[in-house]
């Protein structure tokens, strides 16, 4: 559980200290035509997600089959733009939370 954790509080810390993506001249688009491509092209399905500061969101695209993996960051204007991309994504199971009962 601590593990799945200190992932996720890095990928989405390490996303939300990036500087602002449209400045960076990545690969952007309207948010329908980067998610169809991710599917289509890719067989990724929406795997994770989050609000950042400014209200946008950021979503980790991930195809179960294949591994690969792709980061997005949406404005609120609805433009995606790809923050990055790799292979061999693992998803961790969720582990069930056990509370203690008190004596």
């Amino acid at each position: 559980m601590f593990k799945r954790t200190l992932t996720g509080i890095t990928i989405f810390g390490t996303l939300a200290l990036a500087p602002p993506v449209l400045a960076q001249g990545t690969a952007c688009a309207p948010r329908d035509a980067v998610v169809s491509r991710l599917a289509t092209k890719y067989g990724e399905v929406l795997a994770a997600g989050g609000l950042r500061n400014a209200g946008q969101l950021v979503e980790i695209w991930a195809a179960p089959d294949t591994g690969h993996w792709t980061a997005l960051v949406t404005t609120p204007e609805g433009i995606s733009c790809i923050l990055a991309a790799g292979t061999d994504w693992h998803q961790e199971k969720r582990l069930e939370v056990v509370k203690d009962i008190p004596s």
